[in-house]
């Protein structure tokens, strides 16, 4: 059979742009229609999902309808249907291998992330899932928790309480039965990969024969500084440079046929079987990366396409992603030579599969999914302590709320404990914090402070483990840095900005309990706080000393509008922040509302003095109206300003 040129790669790209309106296989070329026939060649079918997050009971809100080829909707998600159509689309294949390329675990649902992510891993595990590369949010916690804890098993520290729970057979947590992989996620000390950079598959070639496949795996860039996964001791290198000469080192291992599994994405139209009008880092990849590459397989971006793109040859590969949270599943299909094992790429097709709810679920599965759903209930309402009052976001006059006051000695605490049992060796001193500063209403982005903590008169004021799980956090770290007192003053002026029709923008700081300030209502912006009514354990601010200053990652790195903090130095990485409030709140036990005396308002009767106005920024939500998970949410309003979506400079949309 021919190898297709550049001029009839064109033809077939004409051809499936009109066939992918009707949401039939994305085809290498025409030939590749009855590639079934083509039993000479070894068939190699390649399954995979990605960005499950933890969704094990199906998507949440309007994700779980999505749009295919005429319009047509498909109500989709859950591990249990995904389980029966796995097994169906597994059916008489004899070389058949499933993968995901990233962002599995690390859940933004309760019952999973509640519960350590181990769900998630049984139910990966009960799937059959061969392997898979790490996301950004496979970093979450940290590297020694992906390799010790998720891979091996090792509980971290406490069983039954951190992590280490019984699974839905009875047994203790085993970690997962897959491995990692991550060709550019290296140590910043050491320049040393974190995982394997890439695994190679032997498939059934017949007469006791076998061919290798190769898979290289690739963390979107930059993950080790975004707010989840901000990990000072790792760093990722670049995706071209890698993806290159990792194909060149499979080829000269004698692997012809390659599969790039890459955690960063792109935005290719909104017919989840088709693709149009591509955009984004995965796609500028695609057009230069080796043509040794036989297949490009994406994931971040939460997007759904499956077409095929020339490679710097002009031969088409595949170019797929395969949405978020088990909507979908992707089938590539390639036939290999018999002799040689490279892809007869002329052969290959591609396309994604709903996973759609009208089918008879995997029982295994739904009594996974149902197990863990039933522990979270029942884990939601342990008690952690009791409260005396009300926290609630509602400010006085100069802007303090009890629930910020609250996050704030949170903050404090957690910036002054030891450092994690998963934190990963090395990196800068953990020094104790000398304050802490919570964003309780920031310009932009989403505040860390979910809800009010209101108490509940009928059980004498408990305070239960989902209530505190979901009143402070969306999954980034609390860190303590070195910043000066000028930037922490900085920080405090830029509390005020700005706003059209002539408003003063107010964005309050929440100010851990050894904190003091005052500000001048009738002074202008950028000269309303005086470093000395900032007292910090009594003392004037001194803008010339160094302090450790306690706050979300989120903050630290100007996702939510205060960039005095920009250039700080030896971060330390504490524990997340849902987690980390829950173990305040079990260690603290009695939580009592505190005065508000923390920030005072200075020449508040003075004509022309304005306090400010503070915009409540409301959760994001779906085109349905349902609530944007919380991560997602604050992703999203970070990196494009607002809630609108806007593209990030370079045109990309923004990945979640």
């Amino acid at each position: 059979m021919r190898e297709i040129g550049r001029r009839s790669f064109f033809t077939a790209a004409g051809a499936l742009a009109t066939t992918g309106a009707i949401g039939s296989r994305a085809y290498a070329t025409d030939h590749a229609r009855d590639a079934a026939t083509a039993t000479e060649y070894v068939d190699v079918q390649l399954l995979s999902i990605t960005d499950l997050h933890g969704f094990l009971q199906g998507a949440p809100g309007g994700n779980s309808v999505i749009t295919g080829a005429g319009g047509r909707t498909y109500t989709v998600g859950g591990v249990a249907y995904m389980g029966a159509h796995l097994e169906a689309l597994r059916a008489g294949r004899t070389n058949s291998v499933f993968f995901a390329p990233g962002d599995l675990f690390s859940g933004w649902e309760f019952d999973a992330s509640s519960l350590a992510d181990e769900p998630t891993i049984e139910a990966l595990n009960a799937m059959g899932l061969d392997f898979a590369s790490a996301g950004n949010h496979e970093f979450d916690k940290s590297a020694a928790f992906l390799t010790s804890h998720m891979e091996a098993g090792r509980p971290f520290p406490v069983i039954d309480r951190d992590d280490a729970f019984k699974d839905s057979t009875g047994r203790r947590f085993h970690g997962a039965d897959f491995p990692y992989y991550s060709a550019n996620m290296v140590w910043s000390g050491t320049g040393k990969t974190v995982l394997p950079p890439y695994n190679i598959v032997q498939v059934d070639a017949g007469g006791g024969r076998t061919l290798p496949v190769g898979f290289i795996h690739l963390t979107a860039v930059g993950t080790e500084s975004f707010p989840g996964s901000y990990q000072p001791g790792l760093r990722t290198l670049d995706e071209l440079e890698t993806a290159n000469s990792r194909a060149a080192e499979l080829k000269a291992r004698g692997v012809n046929a390659i599969v790039l599994s890459m955690h960063d994405g792109a935005v290719a139209g909104s017919d989840f079987n088709s693709g149009s009008n591509p955009s984004g880092p995965a796609y500028e990849l695609a057009l230069r990366a080796s043509p040794d590459i036989d297949a490009i397989v994406t994931g971040h971006w939460h997007c759904a396409f499956s077409m095929m793109l020339p490679d710097p040859e002009g031969t088409p590969r595949p170019f797929v992603e395969a949405g978020c949270y088990g909507q979908l599943i992707n089938e590539i299909n390639l036939r290999l030579d018999p002799v040689t094992g490279a892809v007869v790429r002329s052969l290959t097709t591609t396309t994604n599969h709903p996973n759609t709810r009208d089918i008879t679920p995997d029982p295994e599965l739904r009594e996974i999914a149902d197990y863990w759903a039933g522990y979270g209930t029942r884990r939601a309402a342990t008690a952690l302590g009791t409260q005396t009052g009300s926290f609630t976001r509602a400010g006085n006059a100069a802007g303090e709320s009890t629930m910020g006051d609250l996050a704030a000695d949170w903050a404090l605490w957690a910036g002054r404990q030891p450092l994690d049992p998963t934190a990963d060796p090395g990196g800068p001193a953990n020094t104790p914090a000398d304050l802490a500063l919570i964003a309780v209403a920031p310009r932009i982005g989403q505040a860390v402070i979910a809800a009010d903590l209101v108490r509940d008169e009928a059980s004498g004021g408990t305070v239960t483990f989902g209530k505190a799980w979901n009143a402070v956090g969306f999954g980034d770290p609390v860190m303590t840095v070195t910043v000066t007192g000028a930037q922490i003053h900085d920080a405090l002026e830029e509390q005020w900005a700005p706003a059209s029709g002539g408003v003063l923008s107010f964005a309050p700081l929440a100010v851990s309990a050894n904190v003091r300030y005052s500000f001048d209502a009738a002074g202008p912006v950028g000269k309303r706080v005086d470093p000395a009514d900032v007292l910090i354990d009594g003392k004037a601010l001194d803008p010339a000393r160094s302090y450790r200053l306690a706050a979300p990652s989120y903050t630290l790195i100007n996702q939510d509008g205060f960039s005095a903090f920009l250039g700080f130095t030896a971060p330390v990485r504490h524990t997340r922040d849902f987690e980390s409030f829950v173990s305040y709140v079990r260690t603290t036990k009695t939580l009592a509302p505190a005065a508000l005396d923390r920030v005072r308002v200075k020449n508040a009767d003075v004509p022309g003095a304005r306090v400010g106005t503070v915009t409540e920024r409301a959760q994001l939500r779906q085109a349905d109206g349902s609530a944007m998970p919380r991560p997602e949410a604050a992703l999203r309003a970070a990196r494009t300003g607002g809630p609108e979506g806007q593209r990030a400079p370079g045109g990309f949309r923004v990945p979640c």
